[in-house]
């Protein structure tokens, strides 16, 4: 089996939540920016949105980037929440060390994702319950039952992709199809799975809906995400980075194409699915913002406050909490942006709604 697990199916009654991790440390203020702040144009007199160019959010102190205009229009439909000023209580600036925190969920081993699926109530986890779409595992799905990291379904296949993968099923199917205990079952929804993920390679369907994804890597995951969640395989989480967010030298330039790729591909992923992303959660997420002040190379430096986006579900297009005040006098150490929610306290309800239950201590337990 390529990847890191074998398939199985279990999919009729599913709901599937797609973390996306933009690594780097993006810009919080960038990508959600204050509305109504004059001390965020002294301080940014190079990187400051123009206040005519923000997107706003009814009558939020803050707004959203104009790059964001698809996940905008998601926003204004109903489906997006936004939360400013989001964190961890922990004061690292360095990327692998925060990203390994906010991933496990604090000083604890494994992920967060992975212990979710581990203990959330209901069916038992099936092998293809969580993917990672890139090249290797990320910590988030670390502790996970079974995950398996692909970059495409036409890398994933049953055998070394140069057997006779048909034949080798049909012996799976007669070896194991009379027998009644657990192994047979999880056989049988192994190989259902497997025959729904060869025809989705086989048939190669265009998205639905008039969506169009654009050609790059982070685009062509969320098209997979979507072609596994409508084949129904069992489909419960999924991981996918936007990486190259640490923007100390001229940020605009760096990170611009990013939120476009990011609002654009999250936005076509929304039109693919259509009424199935009642059943889909989307959150964006990143270690830890930027300080507040520009640097002298038109960049700016690791901070602590950030922001992140939920799409999907049941959101129904608000703000969670408020943009943190941005007065020099009041910023977080070397002029960071506060930390106002804390990460854990964004996914909580969201991993309640995707069978959490009475597991919430063992996810996410009190330390």
């Amino acid at each position: 089996m390529k990847g890191s697990g074998i398939i199985s199916g279990n999919g009729d009654e599913q709901s599937t939540l797609v973390v996306v991790f933009l690594r780097g440390g993006a810009d919080g203020l960038t990508l959600v920016p204050p509305v109504g702040n004059s001390d965020y144009y002294k301080v940014r007199p190079t990187l400051a949105v123009a206040e005519k160019d923000i997107l706003k959010l009814g009558d939020a102190n803050c707004g959203l980037n104009p790059a964001f205009s698809g996940l905008y229009n998601i926003y204004r439909e109903g489906g997006l929440t936004v939360a400013p000023g989001v964190g961890s209580n922990d004061e690292t600036r360095s990327h692998f060390y925060a990203q390994d925190l906010m991933e496990h969920g604090g000083q604890l081993a494994g992920g967060w994702l992975g212990r979710f699926l581990r203990y959330r109530e209901g069916k038992p986890p099936s092998a293809l319950s969580a993917v990672a779409l890139g090249k290797s595992m990320p910590e988030v799905l670390r502790g996970a039952p079974a995950a398996t990291v692909m970059e495409s379904l036409d890398t994933f296949s049953l055998g070394s992709g140069s057997g006779p993968t048909e034949s080798l099923q049909t012996e799976l199917g007669a070896l194991y199809g009379a027998k009644e205990n657990i192994l047979g079952t999880a056989a049988r929804d192994t190989l259902e799975a497997l025959g729904r993920v060869e025809r989705l390679r086989r048939e190669d369907l265009p998205p639905e809906n008039g969506a169009e994804y654009r050609d790059d890597s982070f685009a062509n995951g969320l098209r997979q995400t979507a072609r596994l969640i409508r084949a129904r395989v069992g489909l419960e989480a999924v991981s996918i980075d936007l990486n190259g967010w640490d923007s100390h030298f001229a940020q605009s330039s760096l990170i611009s194409p990013l939120m476009t790729r990011l609002s654009e591909g999250l936005a076509a992923f929304h039109r693919d699915l259509g009424k199935l992303m009642n059943a889909v959660t989307v959150v964006v997420m990143t270690e830890f913002g930027r300080r507040v002040a520009e640097n002298s190379s038109f960049g700016t430096d690791h901070g602590r406050g950030g922001s992140m986006l939920v799409m999907g579900g049941t959101e129904r297009g608000n703000v969670l909490g408020e943009m943190p005040v941005i007065e020099t006098g009041i910023l977080v150490g070397p002029g960071d942006v506060p930390v106002v929610t804390d990460y854990r306290d964004v996914l909580r309800p969201i991993l309640a709604r995707h069978g959490a239950g009475g597991a919430m201590g063992k996810i996410f337990p009190e330390n």
